[in-house]
């Protein structure tokens, strides 16, 4: 079950209106776009008692939210993102300044986490202010989605081997020494709980870090990169909560190229864990699948306009990678995947040619937007930068074809169990003299007993697979009932008002009426004494 939530007003004012800083080509028509959102700006996960309080002495500053929970300057900053977006959308032709959506032209839908909502709650009411847009999510807050939840849903052992082989190289090849010896030094990690009575203890020895890919879970991992990846998110949480720089890091990060070569660290926790293809493949499969419902399934003239999607870091890396999109860099920011930042898959018609074509950016703001609390217009605009994949080659305008595109979005469910779109057909029936032993497997296992462990992991995965598929449904049907409520509610707030109007033109017409009659009528002869203003004699009334 997906619940709605409606956030039509908020104490927080939205960016005055730029001037536009580019017009669209008349030959291009947008169409339709899908937003693949990071939440804003949140308190760091590892909160004061667990692996932050255990790498350092140090104090920690304090944060208005719980671990984990989108800030004030979070929502702040997405109202900011949504009223860009909306002038935008408006540029080019896809909604109308000034005026609310028709319900079935938006829809926004988040993963079932604090952050995530309130993210999309956000972005809607900078992007329609006052509007009544829903945002859907499952009913059980604090529960990962199964669209949004980039666990490994493959559970058979070369899989396995195969994911944790993949993550270990590309561990191996990580040059962070320099940068952990860094951060050791912030933190003062020799003298730290963590380190308490061991002889030695540092971040920056090689071969420390331990990765897992169990089935159900999200790729990890244990150790320096773990760790090293909890620091450094909380000092640019701070950094970006606009926190003094006295008190972020303990005032210890000076320079951009500090910064730069500290965030390399968070960079390859994400890399390392979800951008192997075959393990971002596997994660990504029921996002890429539901991207593809509604870019590709959904009839055109019925889906909606705008799709708000926000997820996570994790959901955007392992998207990236399993959709086979090139190296990109995004200026003005040591995050690969910002917070708040946007994949936006756009979909335009090219009326020259009559032929559909997309688009991707990345859409993100700034660090220093993020710490400034930047308004956002298309006069002061978030920075955008073009991506391409490597199976859908784009033009000198950032276009690639329709049909392309389509190819990349099913090549990336090929092999998972998103990709069983019918039923298989029955294989027949071995026959009766097939009873001699099967022989044995690679391993030493029965043959059979591979089989047998092979069909189960694979309805494990189709279980998930169904889960996630259902979950994707269950929000369409959601939206479709809520559109259909809208429509006849507005059609009876209608008929109501019709029915008022026509009552009241009446009412108003039979009072014009009776004040005709009133003044056609002949004027009664004044009588005797009356005096010069027709005011009757003011005689005193007789008794009895």
């Amino acid at each position: 079950m997906i619940k709605k939530f409606s956030l039509c007003a908020l104490a927080v004012c939205s960016a005055v209106s730029g001037i536009s800083a580019y017009a669209a080509d008349d030959n291009y028509q947008l169409e339709q776009v899908l937003m693949m959102s990071r939440h804003n700006l949140r308190a760091p996960l590892a909160d004061n008692g667990s692996a932050l309080a255990q790498s350092t002495k140090k104090a920690w500053p304090q944060w208005d939210v719980p671990g984990g929970q989108l800030t004030t300057k979070g929502g702040i900053l997405e109202v900011y993102m949504g009223h860009y977006t909306r002038e935008w959308l408006a540029q080019q032709g896809l909604v109308k300044e000034g005026e609310c959506p028709a319900s079935d032209d938006i829809y926004a839908y988040a993963n079932s986490l604090q952050r995530t909502v309130a993210t999309a709650q956000y972005f809607i009411t900078g992007a329609f202010p006052g509007c009544d847009i829903p945002v859907s999510h499952q009913d059980e807050m604090g529960a990962m989605d199964p669209v949004f939840n980039p666990v490994i849903t493959d559970g058979s052992e070369a899989f396995n081997k195969q994911a944790l082989t993949a993550m270990n190289s590309a561990g191996e090849k990580l040059t962070l020494k320099p940068a952990f010896q860094r951060l050791e030094k912030i933190i003062d990690y020799k003298n730290s709980p963590a380190c308490n009575g061991k002889k030695e203890c540092d971040l920056s020895s090689d071969n420390q870090n331990k990765f897992s890919a169990d089935n159900g879970k999200e790729p990890g991992v244990s150790g320096p990169l773990k760790v090293g990846n909890s620091l450094v998110d909380a000092f640019t949480l701070q950094y970006y909560e606009g926190m003094p720089l006295d008190q972020v890091a303990w005032g210890q990060i000076k320079t951009p190229e500090q910064w730069k070569e500290l965030s390399a660290i968070k960079n390859a926790y994400q890399d390392t864990l979800f951008t192997s293809p075959d393990v971002a493949r596997d994660v990504a499969a029921p996002l890429v699948d539901y991207i593809r419902s509604m870019l590709v399934d959904e009839d055109k003239a019925n889906a909606p306009k705008v799709t708000l999607m926000v997820g996570h870091d994790s959901n955007i890396a392992s998207l990236l990678t399993a959709l086979d999109f090139k190296p990109y860099t995004l200026p003005e920011q040591n995050e690969r995947t910002p917070i708040g930042g946007m994949i936006q898959f756009q979909r335009w018609h090219d009326k020259k040619n009559n032929q559909e074509l997309v688009k991707v950016e990345y859409v993100y703001q700034s660090a220093d937007q993020l710490r400034n609390a930047t308004p956002l217009s298309l006069a002061t605009p978030p920075k955008r930068v073009m991506l391409e994949m490597n199976g859908c080659k784009t033009d000198a305008n950032g276009f690639c074809p329709w049909d392309q595109f389509t190819q990349v979005l099913n090549k990336a469910i090929q092999g998972t169990p998103m990709a069983v779109a019918q039923p298989e057909a029955a294989a027949p029936a071995p026959a009766p003299e097939a009873t001699a032993p099967a022989p044995a497997a690679a391993g030493g296992k029965p043959a059979d007993k591979v089989a047998a462990d092979k069909a189960a992991a694979d309805q494990a995965a189709a279980d998930k697979a169904a889960q996630a598929k259902a979950s994707a449904d269950k929000a369409a049907e959601d939206k479709a009932a809520a559109d259909k409520a809208a429509k006849e509610k507005a059609a009876a707030d209608k008929a109501a008002a019709d029915q008022a109007a026509k009552e009241k033109a009446a009412k108003d017409k039979a009072e014009k009426e009776t004040a005709e009659s009133k003044n056609n009528a002949p004027q009664a002869e004044k009588p005797q004494g009356a005096n010069a203003t027709g005011d009757a004699d003011k005689t005193p009334a007789s008794n009895g």
